[in-house]
């Protein structure tokens, strides 16, 4: 499958000079610091997230991942995912900056079970979450949707297409899952840095419409 989505985005055009008597925003003040946001990128054990944001962080991602052994077998079950050896423990940190006032810090969620007691605090202050689904294990996505449907977190799901994996479409993974039609099914491959931006453009494009919707019915509520 092609993903068309380009991470190499064309250098900015210069501002157009203000037209006279027309105010212009003011430029940031010499040394202040950006504005940082941030996304959490979940789903369950295997499915991907570790990957996703060493794929597309402009640093060396900051990674927990530990050796699988004997002792964690009963608590992480390698069905569908045997050639798996690592295991996130706490966290995956990446980092994107947008434009020279915005960055955007990437926590990518531990997937075990044992761990979620984790999410409470990686969640605090986050924009919203892409949720990575394995079409071979897709129950283990239900606990992260779960999780950000309770706290009123906007999120996506990004369907990680494994190699060698079964396809389905958005429609049957929504169906499965049990999401609402307000909620965007894309595709992705973890692996590529133009497909996990692709998806983070999914999200933030989301979360605008979220905004909109919710601008629009608090103004209709104002209105005598």
């Amino acid at each position: 499958m092609a993903y068309v989505n380009d991470c190499d985005a064309p250098a900015p055009a210069p501002a157009p000079a203000a037209a006279p008597g027309r105010a212009t925003a003011p430029a940031p003040a010499a040394g202040a610091p950006p504005a940082t946001l941030k996304i959490l990128v979940a789903g369950g054990f295997g499915a991907g997230k570790t990957t996703f944001v060493g794929a597309v962080s402009e640093i060396e991602p900051l990674s927990t991942e530990e050796l699988l052994s004997g002792v964690g077998a009963g608590c992480d079950p390698l069905h569908g995912v045997e050639e798996k050896t690592t295991t996130t423990v706490a966290l995956d940190f990446g980092r994107i900056t947008l434009d020279e006032r915005h960055v955007l810090y990437l926590f990518g969620t531990p997937g075990q079970h044992r761990f979620w007691f984790l999410w409470e605090e990686l969640c605090a202050g986050a924009l919203g979450a892409v949720v990575l689904a394995d079409t071979r294990r897709l129950a283990d996505c239900f606990p992260a949707v779960d999780f950000f449907e309770r706290r009123g977190i906007g999120f996506i799901v990004a369907v990680n297409e494994f190699d060698g994996g079964h396809r389905y479409g958005p429609d049957e993974v929504r169906e499965a899952v049990g999401l609402g039609p307000e909620v965007p099914v894309v595709r992705c491959d973890a692996r590529l840095a133009s497909s996990g931006t692709g998806a983070l453009a999914a999200l933030v494009r989301h979360l605008l419409c979220m905004s909109a919707v919710s601008s629009s019915s608090s103004e209709s509520g104002e209105r005598p």
